[in-house]
């Protein structure tokens, strides 16, 4: 099978494609035919380096946790699936034409496997973050960072919660914010006055990792209520870094439900082929991000 690896940490020129092994379900997990794999800010970090001391890596790796396809292969002690079923989930070297998977749901009706491999992490995250926020009905969030994936879903599974939303984005996004029913604004110069001017924010979110930990805590008053999934140093101002993933299961149910009653959908902005993953980190690096980015891995079937 084709997979896309590298042997040593560093930029997106360490990526390539190559043949491979196929990988196996073993117990409790399920392998898939990929047809399309998540682009997620993480996948690039690690590539980097970036949680070499935290997160070990035995190189040469692969890369990718999010995908989705149809089952093939299913472990010892699995229930519930069966060979052919379209899932979505999440796993390990999922740019691959092959991948097990740990954790997974099925593809909602109607839903693409393009569209569907985007969700595992991006929902996982989004819950994960405003429950440590500490985030309840009927107060407000903000969101530092809320046109990429992540915090697409965020606004929406807030609004569906009866939680306000004030979403800082670049001008370009600001329509896009306030279609998924956020108060929005601009970041750079003069942000923090411009939130104010929105209203009383109760707790807030770091999604772009553009140092502004210290000012999301002068706005909420409380580090506590402060989380960062993009910016390590947030601990230095008594901010919550959050980078261990939650209960993934529980997720993919969440992720699901939301889109079967309509209250999700984070568009897919770009779409790239396997042999193009490079290409794909850079654009995620790169940020401004509306939506999500995917690695078709085959044609949607």
């Amino acid at each position: 099978m084709k997979k896309v690896s590298y042997a040593e940490f560093g930029g997106p020129d360490v990526l390539h494609l190559a043949d491979a092994e196929e990988p196996h379900a073993g117990p409790g997990q399920i392998r898939i035919a990929v047809r399309a794999a998540g682009v997620n800010p993480v996948d690039w970090r690690i590539r980097e380096g970036q949680f070499r001391k935290t997160r070990p890596v035995e190189l040469p790796a692969g890369v990718g946790q999010d995908a989705a396809g149809v089952v093939d292969e299913i472990g010892e002690g699995v229930e519930g699936v069966e060979v052919g079923d379209r899932v979505l989930g999440r796993g390990a070297s999922t740019y691959a034409e092959f991948a097990v998977l740990a954790a997974w749901a099925p593809v909602p009706e109607g839903l693409s496997f393009e569209e569907a491999a985007g969700y595992p992490s991006v929902v996982e995250t989004a819950l994960r973050i405003m429950r440590q926020a500490g985030v309840q009905p009927g107060q407000t969030l903000l969101v530092s960072g809320a046109s990429g994936g992540v915090g697409s879903a965020v606004l929406q599974i807030a609004r569906d919660r009866g939680i306000t939303v004030i979403g800082t984005a670049g001008a370009a996004n600001q329509d896009y914010l306030r279609g998924l029913g956020a108060l929005a604004t601009t970041y750079g110069e003069g942000w923090v006055e411009r939130v104010r001017r929105l209203g009383r924010v109760d707790a807030a979110l770091d999604l772009a990792g553009s140092g502004v930990i210290r000012e999301l805590v002068e706005l909420t008053g409380d580090p506590q209520r402060v989380v960062s999934i993009a910016d390590l140093g947030a601990p230095e101002f008594g901010a919550r870094y959050s980078g261990v993933t939650g209960n993934v299961p529980q997720a993919l149910a969440e992720a699901v439900d939301l889109l079967a009653r309509g209250k999700l959908h984070i568009p897919v902005e770009k779409s790239y082929p396997l042999a193009e993953a490079a290409a794909a980190h850079i654009d995620s690096r790169a940020g401004h991000t509306r939506g999500r980015r995917v690695i078709v891995v085959r044609a949607d079937s």
